[in-house]
């Protein structure tokens, strides 16, 4: 029963999905950390431009 139990290969394809899981999280997080400033920095940025351009849709005002 022993020498069957460490023969068996089973759980072999679960820990290799968990180790490929675990680093695709990892390196999502690591782009997030990178990418949020200037993510941050542009919406800025387009909330200035929104902010001092006004639209008139009338003449000789």
């Amino acid at each position: 029963m022993i020498k069957t139990f460490l023969n068996s290969e089973s759980g072999a394809v679960t820990v290799d999905w968990v180790v490929l899981t675990a680093a695709i999280v990892g390196l999502g997080l690591a782009v997030m950390a990178v990418v949020s400033s200037g993510v941050e920095n542009l919406s800025g940025d387009i909330q200035t431009q929104l902010e001092t351009n006004h639209i008139t849709t009338s003449f000789g005002d």
